[in-house]
């Protein structure tokens, strides 16, 4: 941070159009903070209501691309503007995108963390398949996942296929 001419630090901080704390640096592919300034990629934009099913082909997308970090943000706007319901859903989706994210920049103990968690998180959904989501599938690849992490992953190599049938 800044010193100001007392000494006292600098908390001026980046800012929304509605006055909340975001910071605008920019963000590699897995959500890394870059310096001001660097060219980084684009974010994904909060608060997009979308259906279903198109949040799944949206995070789908991103996380083929090898982005899980713009996938979690995907699943976390169908989390807090979805149905009560299904919640619990989209929220161990976000999870397993998270600890995706983790597992491919080297931090594998809080990757396989949030794996086992999001995992945990589908089980509410075990034999219904909402959307077409492959909860056992999914479930089966975060926990082999999870067990395997010795090391960063490659995030597109490693992406699941969030549809029971998707090739």
């Amino acid at each position: 941070m800044d010193e100001k001419r007392d000494g006292a630090r600098d908390t001026t901080r980046d800012r929304d159009a509605e006055g909340r704390a975001r910071n605008a640096r920019p963000r590699d592919g897995l959500g890394r903070p870059l310096p001001y300034g660097a060219e980084g990629v684009e974010r994904q934009p909060e608060g997009v209501t979308r259906t279903p099913a198109e949040t799944v082909r949206e995070a789908q997308r991103l996380l083929d691309a090898g982005m899980p970090f713009h996938a979690h943000e995907v699943f976390e706007d169908a989390w807090k503007t979805g149905p009560d319901a299904e919640r619990g859903l989209w929220r161990g989706l976000a999870q397993l995108a998270v600890g995706l994210t983790h597992a491919a920049r080297g931090n594998t103990g809080g990757g396989a963390r949030l794996l086992l968690r999001g995992a945990a998180g589908l089980a509410a959904y075990p034999e219904t398949v909402p959307y077409g989501i492959d909860t056992g599938g999914l479930t089966a690849w975060a926990e082999r996942l999870a067990g395997g992490l010795d090391g960063p992953v490659d995030a597109k190599e490693s992406a699941p296929r969030l549809t029971v049938g998707a090739p």
